[in-house]
């Protein structure tokens, strides 16, 4: 089954094309991370201008990657929620007209279920159930189990900030840019050790639960002590040493790690029964979490799986088309069925 994919929940615009759920034929992401670092932040107006104004040049970019036409399309893919609604907007029109246009079936698929089946992007290795799912990115930062395809239950979820937001804001306050995830990585590789001692917030809460606002607040709190000045503002403010940047960037990667790595082995403590650990979404490319992630898998005997390629970390509508195809063989007899519904927020079942 070729399913061509469509996903503008946030600031990518991205099409491709997957075949039965695995092989990618073609994945074209057109991204708007310069311009919103600009703002340090992505404004909901630009990012859906941008949209509109990528979304033809990437569906024609992804059809001729391929060397396809809409014929050689089974099914259309679009992501329907969570978003920013104006974005989703774009995306979920364009793949609507499309379906009728060509006369194909349209799947409304939820964003983190397309994160949750990035693994199986470019991976023929058959994977087993049940599974624990953490998935952590700038928008959501939650634990689930896994019991078969499309039946999750959520044993955990971020009080306040997902690990991604916060990466973006402690960025913002030590004057990194945009987006916060790899640049904080990039600055910790250069950083000491022990140097800096942040909070790991619910850490010994024994909910699965987590929060992060607190850990920017502590971040922010020593930078305003070693410049002895306050409040911290977003521009230039007055400079500390690159060392010193660095360390905290350092400390702060290692207090968030801790925290999700934590609060993963836990949830696989109490679900004895899994075969398998996922971890998907932006912050899963970061190297120094997945080198944690393999020693917990080592620890606990138990396989721990990331997609295979960065790319299929961040947003991406190859992802989208996994997650399709998995959702059209679970409920086949709703395909010709499905209503596209645009929402900002929903559950991860499909609509």
């Amino acid at each position: 089954m070729k399913i061509f994919s469509i996903e503008t929940s946030c600031d990518e615009t991205s099409a491709a094309i997957v075949q039965d759920g695995r092989k990618v034929l073609s994945n074209v992401i057109s991204s708007q991370a310069q311009i919103h670092a600009e703002t340090g932040g992505v404004v909901p107006e630009v990012a859906a201008r941008q949209h509109l104004k990528n979304i033809i040049p990437t569906i024609d970019a992804a059809l001729k990657n391929a060397d396809f036409t809409m014929k050689d399309i089974d099914a259309i893919a679009v992501t329907n929620s969570p978003g920013l609604i104006s974005s989703l907007l774009i995306g979920g029109v364009t793949a609507e007209t499309l379906a009728a246009v060509y006369d194909k079936p349209l799947i409304p698929v939820n964003h983190v279920a397309g994160h949750i089946y990035a693994v199986y992007l470019e991976n023929e290795e058959e994977m087993a159930f049940p599974r624990i799912i953490l998935t952590v990115s700038g928008g959501h930062n939650d634990i689930y189990l896994m019991k078969d395809h499309f039946d999750f239950e959520l044993l955990g979820s971020t009080v306040d900030d997902s690990a991604g937001e916060a990466f973006d804001k402690a960025a913002r306050l030590l004057g990194l840019g945009y987006p916060g995830g790899p640049v904080i990585e990039k600055e910790a590789r250069d950083g000491h050790g022990g140097r800096f001692n942040l909070p790991r917030p619910m850490l010994n809460d024994e909910s699965l639960n987590m929060s992060f606002s607190g850990l920017k607040t502590a971040l922010l709190y020593k930078i305003q002590n070693m410049i002895k000045a306050a409040p911290v503002k977003n521009d230039r403010f007055k400079k500390i040493d690159r060392q010193d940047i660095c360390d905290l960037a350092l400390a702060f990667q290692d207090a968030v790690i801790d925290v999700l790595v934590t609060k993963l082995g836990r949830a696989a403590d109490r679900n004895n029964k899994i075969k398998e650990i996922h971890v998907v979404g932006g912050v899963s490319a970061n190297r120094a979490l997945r080198s944690r992630l393999d020693q917990l898998s080592t620890q606990i005997g138990v396989k721990v799986r990331y997609p295979s390629n960065l790319v299929y970390c961040t947003d991406n509508a190859a992802m989208i088309g996994a997650a399709a195809y998995f959702q059209a063989k679970k409920w086949p007899e709703k395909l010709n069925d499905y209503k596209l519904e645009l929402r900002a927020n929903s559950g991860l079942m499909a609509v």
